[in-house]
Formats: structure tokens, C-alpha cells, sequence
């Protein structure tokens, strides 16, 4: 028989919300280390750590009364977390799709006639850099459909409109591909090694 496979620490976050949101009480942290395991199978050595990481995203309330401390956490508290959370990403994605878009046109620019550079190596290095940091940021900002599906609706219009601009990059792409082919007597795969395009590009 295969071994159960335990929580993962996003898991364990998740369930514990619905703790405080399925109770809406103030929980003293023995409460908590009860309930946890009880309720939501989270295990007892990993309570303390995963409330914790919910104090600090500020997603649960925590209050030192004495010398005791209590955690609560309300709907529309952690709504407004993550709007404000979300509002962030959002701008951060649009503002790396800008920086994206910036270095894409000097990268056009550099490819007409020029041959292997410096300044076109540090222009692909960028653009290599955005796209991993816009990839970290879209992954970010989907885990927060976990704890609020009306947020995950409310998105779905920012998302539809990223996906079109990055098809529309994929496009430009296509198109410079094309327009080399007809220019000068290189085949795809060459175009492919020389500005360094995955072989598997394609529309999202």
C-alpha cells in the first residue's frame, strides 16, 4: 500500500483559513494547535510555522493580550487583503510587460542587419530576466484564487487581455521569423539558434 501523501504547506495555509473563517471566533494558539489537526488534518509540528506565515502575509489578525496571544481572522479582512495584494501583482505585471514590450522593440530593432553583439547579448539577457520575473509574478497572483473565487472572477478580464498581448508578442515573433526567411537565405532552425527562440514557441 502506498504512503499517504501529506499537505502541502499551501494546502496546510488554506485549510487553516477555513478555520477561522468557518468559526469566526479569537483563538488562543493551543486552540488552534487542537483544532487544526482535528478539523483539517494539518499536523501538530507544522501548526505554529503555517500560522505564522499567514500572520505575516497578513492574512490572519494577531493580538498579544498579556502574555497571551490571540488570532483571528474575518471574509472581509482577508478580502481586502488580497484585492490590495492582487491590485499590486496587477500593477507589477503591467509594468513588466511595458519594461517587455520597451526591450522587445530595441531587440527588433538590434536583429535588422546586425550581427552578433554585446548590446544584443544584454538586450536578449533582459528580456530573458522579464520573462521570468512576469512568469513569477502570473504564478503569484493565481495562487490567491485558493481563498477568494469572486477575486478569481473578477480577474478573468486581466487575464483574457494578457493572454492576448502575449499572443500578440508570439505574433510579432512569427512574423519577424517570416520576414527573415524572405530577406536572406537562412532556414528556421538557424533564426531559431541565432536570437535564441524556444523550438516549441507557440500561442497560449
Amino acid at each position: 500500500m502506498s504512503k499517504k501523501k501529506g499537505l502541502s504547506h499551501d494546502e496546510k495555509r488554506k485549510r487553516m483559513m477555513e478555520i477561522f473563517f468557518e468559526k469566526q471566533e479569537f483563538f488562543h494558539i493551543k486552540e488552534i494547535e487542537k483544532l487544526a489537526p482535528k478539523l483539517k488534518g494539518i499536523t501538530p509540528m507544522s501548526v505554529k510555522d503555517v500560522l505564522q506565515s499567514l500572520v505575516d502575509d497578513d492574512m490572519v489578525e494577531c493580538e498579544k493580550v498579556g502574555s497571551s496571544s490571540f488570532y483571528w481572522a474575518f471574509p472581509s479582512k482577508a478580502t481586502n487583503s488580497r484585492k490590495r495584494k492582487s491590485e499590486k501583482l496587477e500593477k507589477s505585471i503591467a509594468e513588466s510587460e511595458n519594461d517587455l514590450k520597451t526591450t522587445k522593440e530595441a531587440l527588433d530593432a538590434a536583429k535588422k542587419g546586425r550581427t552578433d553583439t554585446d548590446e544584443r547579448r544584454e538586450i536578449l539577457k533582459e528580456l530573458e530576466n522579464l520573462r521570468r520575473e512576469k512568469d513569477s509574478l502570473s504564478s503569484e497572483l493565481a495562487k490567491l484564487k485558493e481563498f477568494d473565487p469572486e477575486t478569481l472572477r473578477r480577474m478573468h478580464g486581466e487575464i483574457a487581455t494578457a493572454k492576448d498581448a502575449a499572443n500578440r508578442w508570439t505574433d510579432n515573433i512569427f512574423s519577424l521569423k517570416s520576414w527573415i526567411k524572405k530577406k536572406f537565405p537562412i532556414d528556421e532552425a538557424q533564426i531559431n539558434k541565432q536570437f535564441e527562440i524556444p523550438e516549441d514557441l507557440d500561442y497560449i
